[in-house]
Formats: C-alpha cells, sequence, structure tokens
C-alpha cells in the first residue's frame, strides 16, 4: 500500500471480576483461551506482525507482559516492534494514555485479541475507508452477516435505512481522537446513566438516532460538526470481521471459520 505505516494496539485486558468465556475454559486470562490450535492473542498478534506495514505493535492488558508467558505467545516478546503496557480497569484510559506517551506513533489501529478473525483484507479495507479521518470505526452491516451467516446473533446498532455491528476495528487518525476517548471515558464512568450519553452528543442528536430519523453517514456527520473532528465509519464487506468470540457459540464459529481457512 501507499499509504504509511501504523501502529497497532492489541486490547487483551480482563473485564473487572473476571471473563466468562475464560472461566468456561478454565483459562486465567481470555486473551489466551485456545481456538483452533492457539490462543487468540497469537491469531491476531501474528496477522499484525505479518504486516510490513506495522511499525509498532502495543499490547494492552492488566500484566500484560504474563500474557506472553504461554508458549504460544511468548514469540511476542522477542518480536522487536511489540511493546507491552500495564492497564487498569479503565481500557478507555489505557488507550489514551498509550497515545499520549507515543506522539509520533500516529495513526494508530485498534483491535481486541478476540477479534481472531482479522486478516488483511479486512485492515486493508477498513484502512483505505478510514483515511484522513481523526477517528473511523468499522462496521459490518446486518445483511452482509446474514447472507453469510443466517441465524448468527449479534447486537445491531440500528439506523434509518440499515443495522450495523461493530467490527472491532478502530482508526485513531490524529491527536483529536483523543477528544471522543475523553467522552467515551465519561460514559464509561456513568455507563448506568443514559444521560451521560445524551450529555456526550447532544440530546437532539440521540433522539434522532434512537428514533432512526438518521442515516449513519447523517449520524456520523453530525457527530464530526459536534465534536470539531472527521469521523468515519466504514462498511466492511467480509461478513467475518464482526464475529469476535465473547461466548462459547462465537468460540465454536471461530474455531470452524479458521480450520476452513487453514483446509
Amino acid at each position: 500500500m501507499s499509504s504509511p505505516g501504523f501502529t497497532a494496539i492489541i486490547l487483551a485486558g480482563q473485564r473487572p471480576g473476571g471473563d466468562p468465556l475464560a472461566e468456561h475454559f478454565g483459562q486465567a486470562f481470555k486473551a489466551l483461551v485456545d481456538v483452533a490450535g492457539q490462543p487468540m492473542l497469537a491469531w491476531v498478534g501474528s496477522t499484525l506482525a505479518a504486516r510490513r506495514d506495522v511499525g509498532r505493535i502495543v499490547i494492552l492488558a492488566q500484566g500484560a507482559d504474563a500474557l506472553l508467558d504461554h508458549p504460544a505467545t511468548s514469540w511476542l516478546r522477542d518480536e522487536a516492534r511489540v511493546v507491552v503496557r500495564d492497564c487498569g480497569d479503565s481500557i478507555v484510559e489505557a488507550i489514551s494514555d498509550t497515545l499520549r506517551a507515543m506522539p509520533q506513533a500516529y495513526p494508530f489501529l485498534l483491535t481486541t485479541a478476540d477479534n481472531v478473525l482479522l486478516d488483511d483484507a479486512m485492515i486493508d479495507r477498513f484502512r483505505v475507508g478510514a483515511d484522513g479521518a481523526d477517528i473511523a470505526v468499522a462496521l459490518v452491516e446486518r445483511k452482509v452477516l446474514e447472507a453469510a451467516y443466517p441465524g448468527n446473533r449479534r447486537t445491531w446498532l440500528p439506523f434509518r435505512g440499515g443495522q450495523y455491528s461493530g467490527a472491532n476495528l478502530f482508526w485513531l487518525g490524529s491527536p483529536e481522537a483523543l477528544k471522543v476517548l475523553a467522552i467515551w471515558r465519561r460514559v464509561e464512568q456513568q455507563r448506568k446513566k443514559a444521560r451521560a450519553v445524551l450529555g456526550a452528543f447532544g440530546i437532539g442528536l440521540s433522539l434522532m438516532i434512537a428514533a432512526r430519523l438518521l442515516t449513519l453517514a447523517q449520524a456520523i456527520e453530525r457527530v464530526s460538526r459536534r465534536l470539531g473532528i472527521r469521523a468515519k465509519a466504514v462498511l466492511l464487506p467480509q461478513a467475518e470481521a464482526c464475529i469476535d468470540v465473547d461466548k462459547p457459540s462465537d468460540h465454536a464459529m471461530a474455531e470452524a471459520i479458521l480450520r476452513a481457512r487453514a483446509g
């Protein structure tokens, strides 16, 4: 690709109080749950490490260095581009701290350790769509997923004209992205209070989104104007992009897809 390289951040931390999927598989860390023969972190790490346009890989987790004690992830410790950073219970705060600590490392591609189906085609498509944005989010439209995997259940974001699911891919293109992270942090701190979201994005905009009066593009354009940033939503054509591993049924599906790819 002709565009410059980027820094990748892999979120590999735990939810406060433990993770149900990790407990289901008897694993201390969700990021180390085995899928199709290797830990989730190894799948995502190897996809990113194989790319020549990735300048650095930052692994964020509580006790992050311990994740590299596993025999199948220890190679990450020997990879010169890999940096591990410890985080507390606030993932948003950890991301913000990382961006501030690495001001020369923009742009950042943010993903998660459970995004095991991530591949080059998804990353390439997302990079092209996110070009020029201060912040961008990857989404998959519902009809794309249901055409490929009928009956698969996801959390859908409804807008006028379509419903979308997140693909665990974010683009932080400039320090302006910190504005959105600051809002995300406020919402995180008051996650049970609807007024936190309303206050962050404005009552009028929030109500129009809730009532499905806006298309996705219209909503993103209004958010951009309100925050004074360049925001983008990038639709990915790969149905697998929104299949992360949060529950045993996701694990079974991701494992089947990875084994089919290998075959």
